[in-house]
């Protein structure tokens, strides 16, 4: 190639008399066509004998990669890209057909054997001199190592570039699921078959986030059927068949180092709910108010709390107007009957079983219960009224739980 910077490995070639250089040329073509022979008849990903342009491109190919040789033993300073630029797409054609390297590595070795059997034949008939074998030979095994390089580097970047392409085409997958409303079916269908994703039946979103600011942990090592995108401002992920055996020990391992939420499982086209769902318990438990054993909060067990905090303000507004005979109450007093009534509304009004819970004696729970029954009248006896009580003192103790109040729980908090 005109131009061409010199093969900077020229020096490694071990130097071959001119002679014997000439006396191989006759050779060439011959020697090429029983080594392709070779290889199409001892690698069977290159046996197609019914596909003769195939055959004819592997033919090409050995012959292009044994004029090659012959020029650079001729001259070992000949700039050598034209053959590792040969090569190189090789490497890519054999990602592109979905194959390892090692039918292609396989093929080179069998024709450098050829090549080396046919110079031994050519030294023993007198054809050539004997002394020339150890320098060809090298030179042949040097020319093997490059062509094996090319098609390694080849076939690395056409599979980084599918892999690449992949990944685009499943964040978009993802995007087009989890939007609100979603896409059409036959858009998910059609995009998830350009991805390689198999459609699931159920599916739980995963609203994620990293443990703390500046915070530099590994990538979550999440199963490769789980579309995941973390480019986003808010990253995500989908999970399909959430409930399946070992499925949450999976997800629960991949996740070290992030804090994430997994939406409860829905049907495909209501990603977006379980991902809004997750998003919030995740906002939840970040201010310490749904508990997170590890690092995954779990929707399927917060939904008592997720349904109380799906409009903070209505809830803190429930609190002020139900919890309102406890705020003539000093503060001490105030917590220790909030307590109590929420312990008697969750054990069915049983005052022995609030004194158990509470750690007190009976009849301090009983004199308790009499204050409340004062305070309250009864309103204690109408089921709707227990009912939101139960809700708001639930509510408010999550949140005083969490530590400082939100501006929005002024409205309900007790003074």
């Amino acid at each position: 190639m005109a131009g061409a910077e010199p093969n900077r490995g020229a020096a490694a070639w071990p130097p071959v008399p001119a002679e014997d250089v000439r006396r191989l040329l006759p050779e060439l073509e011959r020697l090429a066509e029983e080594m392709a022979t070779a290889i199409q008849r001892g690698v069977p990903e290159y046996a197609r004998p019914r596909n003769d342009v195939y055959q004819a491109s592997i033919r090409g190919a050995v012959k292009h990669a044994v004029r090659e040789f012959a020029a650079r033993i001729t001259d070992p300073r000949r700039p050598h890209e034209r053959a590792a630029g040969v090569f190189r797409d090789i490497g890519r054609m054999e990602a592109a057909e979905g194959r390892s390297l090692e039918p292609l590595q396989a093929a080179l070795r069998l024709g450098a054997r050829v090549a080396w059997r046919k110079l031994g034949q050519q030294a023993a008939c007198g054809a050539m001199d004997s002394a020339a074998l150890a320098p060809i030979g090298e030179a042949i095994f040097l020319y093997l190592d490059e062509l094996a390089g090319a098609c390694s580097d080849g076939y690395a970047e056409a599979t980084g570039e599918a892999a690449g392409e992949i990944e685009r085409r499943r964040r978009r997958l993802l995007d087009l699921i989890v939007v609100d409303p979603p896409a059409s079916a036959e858009a998910i269908a059609d995009s998830a078959r350009a991805a390689r994703w198999t459609l699931p039946r159920q599916v739980a979103a995963l609203a994620l986030e990293h443990r703390g600011p500046g915070y530099l942990g590994p990538l979550p090592a999440l199963p490769p059927d789980i579309l995941i995108d973390l480019t986003r401002p808010d990253p995500c992920a989908l999970v399909p068949d959430p409930e399946g055996p070992g499925r949450a020990q999976a997800v629960e391992r991949g996740l070290r180092g992030w804090a994430a939420a997994v939406g409860p499982a829905v049907p495909l086209a209501r990603a977006s709910s379980s991902l809004r769902w997750a998003r919030r318990a995740l906002t939840l438990a970040a201010r310490g108010i749904t508990p997170a054993p590890g690092s995954v909060v779990r929707c399927a067990g917060q939904l008592s709390t997720l349904v109380m905090f799906a409009d903070e303000e209505l809830v803190a507004a429930l609190a002020a107007a139900r919890l309102g005979p406890l705020r003539e109450l000093r503060p001490a007093q105030q917590e220790t009957l909030g307590q109590t009534l929420l312990c008697w509304l969750q054990s069915g009004g049983n005052a022995r079983e609030v004194a158990r819970r509470l750690h007190v004696h009976p009849q301090t729970a009983r004199y308790r219960l009499r204050q409340l029954q004062v305070l309250f009248g009864d309103a204690l006896r109408e089921p709707d009224t227990r009912f939101e009580l139960e809700i708001a003192l639930r509510a408010q103790q999550l949140v005083h739980a969490a530590g400082k109040l939100p501006d929005v729980w002024e409205l309900g908090q007790i003074h």
